[in-house]
């Protein structure tokens, strides 16, 4: 169970850690120090319903067609596999994140568009739901171990961020930092990507 969790865990925070809008815009007003609270309060229930409704909902699917999960594993493989490909791409060309300035927001401005970042980008429901949903799955009963996992990956991650940023913003300035960061998701993307083809 612990294994299913770390694994849930790590998966969790590669597909979190990748440099989106959502990611962009807390780190840059956590930066600032507008809003922190209530961004990372956003990012995170989203998350929770998202990843929870992917898991419950994946789990019914396959409960009553179980042929259908070979079929979702090889989709969620092949987008692994890519998902893994442009994080490469991005360590091999990466750049710095520029914090930027603007006028301040309101703290009900910052949740409505820090939930239009989420909710209207269609990475998050390939992410959030069929993703981390069909990789839960193939853990039969022990896909709520998985859940737990990813739901500490995000409370990690958001807070970390949003509380962590201003200690960050030199070294995200540089675009080696990112190198890192996404040649580590690189790497385990493409774990996971061949695990799930094999499996």
């Amino acid at each position: 169970m612990f294994q299913v969790a770390l694994t849930g865990l790590l998966t969790g925070l590669a597909l979190i850690v990748a440099v989106g809008a959502q990611n962009a815009f807390l780190l840059r007003q956590a930066i600032r120090g507008e809003h922190v609270l209530p961004i990372v309060l956003a990012c995170l229930l989203s998350d929770v319903v998202a990843i929870t409704a992917g898991v419950a909902g994946l789990g019914v699917v396959l409960e009553r067609w179980p042929a259908v999960l070979p079929v979702a594993q090889v989709l969620g493989g092949v987008y692994l596999l890519g998902f893994g490909l442009h994080a490469a791409m991005r360590a091999w060309r990466p750049t710095g994140l520029d914090a930027g300035e603007g006028s301040s927001l309101t703290a009900g401005r910052a949740v409505l568009l820090t939930l239009a970042l989420t909710w209207l980008n269609p990475h998050f429901y390939l992410d959030a739901v069929l993703m981390l949903g069909t990789v839960a799955n193939s853990f039969g009963t022990d896909r709520w171990w998985f859940l737990a996992g990813t739901l500490v990956a995000s409370v990690l991650w958001f807070f970390g961020l949003g509380y962590g940023a201003r200690l960050l913003r030199g070294l995200f300035a540089r675009p080696s930092a990112w190198r890192v960061l996404d040649s580590g998701i690189a790497v385990l993307m493409g774990v996971l990507g061949v695990g799930l083809l094999a499996h």
